[in-house]
């Protein structure tokens, strides 16, 4: 869609409808193509893909526009139903002048045509124009700056006295500084990460079975039939929802954060049908897999634990694997959340022991409202804890299990496996011993078949798997199951004979978009890649994978304790939640520690100052050094690049953290 801009307005056109953007007021209004014509000098700003929404991120600043300056498409989900994820993002704000940075795809329609004061007011300036008159702003803005920055020191002098210019602009200056950091997080989220997909054909939001459902209307508009829980841009498209007018659906459409992935896999022998004959309709199918994570106690990893009043848990995610072949679709839906309890891990250790935070009554209390949700939404819900059975983990273990047999309800089944027990020494083929225990489980829950008549059977329950982070585990655990439902699924479609493993080319493309999948999650919880991730990718655990663990390891450390103050924040800001008194604490603690680290970080390579670490910081950076030591032994190649990374990037980080 193009980008108009106006003294008074930002105008979106797209086919006959426009949307108007009032630069004063922020207000929406719908239009037509037609109106254009009306606008008042209207310059073309460029191409953007879609319109977010609109942020503020402090009330005393200026609002910005959030569009999609950038997208790929990922592929079809069926015919016509095209998924695209976004790349990249600008913040345009409202009003001031736009930025030069903009960096806005040409119009083509604009760029060659004639100026003069017709076409400048019709159809919009030519580049070249454009960027004149943003250089003309520019210099007048500086002008300006210059004037505002006279009288500003005039006015600072005559009340230099009672401190009251300086502490304005120090307010000013921290409240310009807390945007720029807010907007840089977000942009690494959107820009760098591939985590939020779109499609403007079909609800992402929502699973094959929902969509198959008689009470869900597909005729509705996309964010009108859209999963509250996946709509992650409701807020920001919130001035456009409270109108309620229908001119404005074609431009609200939903986001999701999460995982899409779709691959054409050819079918290696005919499909054969009950009889014994083959058959020869379709020569390819397709897999596809979506995970949709949940907005709600959405955040980072050691922000955002276990569960809070109104049962809504941290790092929940719904997978969705999905085989299309001919005119048939068959989907299975897995979920992951954190452990249904109030817990944290608070402190800066490597790995801080859980605490439980509140009392069993409250507890008890949020613990039913997650499962009463749980229940009305997927049916009978099988629990499976990969918690450690002892050690630091067991307090969380112990609290699941006593929480199950409180509710004692009918619609739950609970199955504990202590993962690192039984894949102890890279033996993770053990998760066969959890797949045989379940196996019941798996045949009675079935999954979602469709075809071009109606639905044939429907998912009776869902699986629910956590672990401590309900991500490297979990990754694993939840890629042997959609395995052992793919082949069942196979089967039925007469793609494979009764007992026979899946074909090479379909089990390997399964395990990549399982690893690739796992490595998003990951990355938008934890901040790095999924450990275990070469398991999942090739079915084998290495040497060189344990090596990659421990990086991962070292560098969510880092993250998790140094960097996520402000992602979670900015997941805040852009979800409209209001921020807590001890998020502004960490804040305030996070820029002091800039600041100190900005003075102190040495040029040149830095390396680990005895002399002014406090005891516990020698202590931690210590069991880290041994950590990387550790690593080195097990291969000797590695020994550099254990010393390099953990030594020399994180140690300066940790010396720094009680200043």
């Amino acid at each position: 869609m193009e980008l108009l801009q106006t003294d008074k307005f930002y105008i979106f056109n797209k086919g006959e409808n426009s949307l108007w953007c009032n630069r004063k007021t922020g207000q929406f209004e719908a239009k037509t193509c037609w109106d254009l014509a009306s606008a008042e000098n209207p310059t073309c700003l460029g191409i953007v893909q879609l319109l977010l929404g609109k942020l503020q991120i402090h009330p005393d600043l200026s609002s910005r526009l959030v569009l999609v300056s950038g997208a790929r498409k990922v592929g079809r989900l069926s015919e016509g139903q095209n998924v695209y994820c976004i790349t990249r993002v600008v913040f345009l704000p409202l009003s001031s002048p736009p930025d030069t940075e903009l960096n806005l795809q040409q119009c083509k329609k604009h760029a060659n045509h004639p100026g003069g004061p017709a076409g400048e007011r019709k159809l919009g300036l030519p580049f070249s124009d454009l960027q004149q008159k943003v250089a003309l702003s520019k210099t007048f803005g500086t002008i300006r700056s210059v004037t505002s920055s006279i009288k500003s020191a005039t006015v600072s002098a005559a009340a230099s006295a009672a401190g009251q210019g300086s502490k304005i602009r120090r307010e000013t200056r921290d409240k310009e500084r807390y945007e720029r950091r807010v907007l840089d997080e977000l942009s690494k989220m959107f820009n760098d990460s591939d985590s939020f997909y779109y499609s403007t054909d079909t609800d992402l939001t929502s699973s094959l079975q929902r969509q198959s459902d008689p009470e869900y209307d597909a005729a509705l508009p996309l964010w009108r039939r859209a999963e509250d829980d996946y709509f992650w841009n409701k807020h920001l498209l919130g001035d456009l929802i409270e109108q309620n007018n229908p001119n404005l659906d074609v431009w609200i459409v939903p986001v999701i954060q999460g995982f899409v992935q779709t691959e054409s896999v050819p079918l290696e022998t005919a499909p054969t049908t009950p009889d014994g004959s083959q058959k020869s309709q379709q020569d390819e199918y397709s897999l596809t897999l979506i995970s949709r994570r949940s907005r709600h106690r959405a955040g980072t990893r050691y922000k955002r634990r276990g569960v809070d009043e109104e049962g809504r848990v941290a790092n929940y995610v719904e997978t969705e694997q999905i085989v299309s072949y001919s005119h048939h679709r068959v989907a299975f839906v897995q979920v992951r959340g954190s452990v249904p309890v109030f817990w944290s891990q608070p402190g800066y250790k490597y790995r801080p022991p859980p605490r439980l935070d509140k009392d069993p009554t409250e507890t008890a209390t949020a613990f039913g409202k997650h499962f009463d949700v749980e229940v009305k939404r997927h049916g009978h819900v099988s629990c499976v804890s990969l918690v450690e059975q002892s050690g630091k983990e067991k307090v969380i273990a112990d609290a699941f299990l006593n929480n199950i047999l409180t509710l004692d309800s009918p619609s739950l089944t609970f199955v504990t496996f202590d993962f690192h027990e039984y894949c102890r020494g890279m033996r993770y083929e053990n998760v066969s011993v959890l797949l045989e225990g379940i196996e019941e489980l798996i045949t009675k829950m079935l999954y979602c078949w469709v075809d071009k008549e109606g639905t044939i059977c429907r998912q009776n329950g869902v699986f629910r798997i956590n672990c401590i982070d309900c991500l490297d585990r979990t990754n694993v655990v939840q890629t042997a199951i959609a395995k052992s439902v793919l082949e069942s699924q196979f089967v039925k479609l007469g793609m494979i004979p009764p007992e026979h493993p899946l074909p090479p080319a379909c089990r390997s493309i399964l395990q990549v978009m399982w690893a690739n999948n796992g490595d998003t999650i990951s990355k938008q919880y934890a901040g790095t890649s999924a450990l275990k991730g070469d398991f999942t990718r090739t079915g084998e655990r290495r040497f060189a994978g344990m090596m990659k663990d421990g990086m991962n390891s070292a560098n969510r450390y880092y993250r998790n304790h140094f960097l996520d103050t402000y992602r979670q924040v900015a997941i805040d800001v852009m979800l409209g939640l209001e921020l807590s008194n001890s998020q502004w604490q960490e804040i305030d603690y996070v820029e002091t520690l800039l600041s100190v680290a900005g003075a102190l970080m040495p040029i040149g390579p830095p390396s680990y100052m005895a002399e002014i670490a406090p005891a516990s910081e020698k202590y931690l950076a210590s069991a880290l050094y041994s950590l990387s030591r550790l690593g080195s032994k097990l291969l000797g190649r590695a020994r550099r690049v254990a010393r390099s990374s953990l030594a020399l990037e994180f140690l300066p980080a940790l010396v720094l953290v009680h200043f």
